[in-house]
């Protein structure tokens, strides 16, 4: 506990880099665990040895209970504790109130509020994607003329691509129930068959076994049920770093490999070279000494050239 105070002094007093000052007294903590969400002694996930908090998982929405004690500050690839919970809303209380019996008053309550934020929340997300699904649009945002002419030109060219393909359909379907392809082909799709059935079934040529539908959905959900539930309460072990900060460092583990390899490779080439001039080396010292001393050349002597100038004798001349 006095290692919990003195980290809370250090980010209390001096720096954090989660913390968010604000103009008024309260202060926001930018931490991924923080149950509240404030920077204060009690709920700063830093300084305390034992914290507990409910995330949700932002691919599939799944909610786990995430739990850290002192006995495992020593490992932290394991700080973390994960307990996946119940989609059931009544359920993940009890196994928040079951996995949470001896721990603080504040983090219990903290962490029932939690889960009922995110279960609101994953309700209302779901909710709204039905509607959008229903009424086949999305709210977007106002956005750039040459951004909107370009997402009409798209939709245009979807709406014709689809009727294209719509008619292709129609026209299976046709050949389907006219028989074309034979009683029942094998390479036909379960959805096009259940057209196919609806469609004789309007027309008054076909009657559907309710008992038997009725099985099968049950079957169904039943399985999505099972599907739901598997891995409910099971305990993982999970890291105090991000994934963002975890692939950094399998990145620069890569990167250091690399770099290991080429000097292995530098250092090879080295020794591979000096290992091929020794070998050149010495076997030009083996030809020389199989050829023999070769016999000393006399040195020659420098030629010197005379040249030896007569003189005519003088013409006298005769004066006339």
């Amino acid at each position: 506990m006095a290692s919990d105070e003195i980290v809370w002094q250090v980010i209390n007093q001096q720096f954090c880099s989660f913390k968010l000052k604000t103009t008024k007294e309260k202060n926001f903590c930018r931490n991924e665990y923080n149950v509240t969400g404030l920077c204060n002694r009690q709920s700063c996930p830093l300084a305390n040895s034992r914290y507990a908090t409910v995330r949700a998982n932002p691919d599939t929405g799944t909610l786990y209970l995430y739990m850290k004690t002192i006995e495992r500050a020593h490992t932290p690839a394991k700080l973390w504790e994960r307990i996946k919970l119940s989609q059931n809303y009544a359920k993940a209380l009890e196994q928040v109130d079951e996995r949470l019996i001896y721990w603080p008053k504040f983090l219990i309550h903290k962490c029932k509020q939690r889960l009922t934020r995110l279960t609101q929340v994953g309700i209302r997300m779901r909710r709204l994607a039905k509607e959008d699904e229903r009424l086949g649009e999305r709210v977007v945002p106002k956005l750039a003329p040459k951004v909107r002419r370009r997402e009409e030109a798209r939709e245009r060219k979807a709406e014709a691509a689809a009727k294209v393909e719509r008619s292709i359909e129609r026209e299976l379907i046709e050949r389907l129930r006219s028989g074309a392809y034979g009683d029942q082909p094998l390479n036909v799709s379960e959805t096009i068959w259940k057209k196919v059935l609806r469609g004789l079934e309007r027309g008054g040529e076909g009657m559907r076994d309710e008992d038997l539908d009725e099985g099968i959905e049950e079957d169904e959900n039943e399985e999505e049920l099972e599907e739901e539930e598997e891995g409910v309460g099971m305990v993982e072990y999970v890291s105090d770093l991000g994934e963002d900060e975890e692939d950094m460092g399998d990145l620069e583990d890569w990167l250091g490999s690399e770099d290991d390899a080429a000097t292995d490779e530098d250092e090879d080439d080295d020794e591979s070279s000096s290992e091929s001039d020794e070998e050149d080396f010495t076997k030009k010292m083996g030809t020389k000494r199989k050829r023999g001393a070769a016999p000393k050349a006399k040195p020659k002597k420098a030629k010197m050239e005379i040249e030896y100038e007569q003189e005519a004798p003088a013409r006298t001349l005769a004066l006339a």
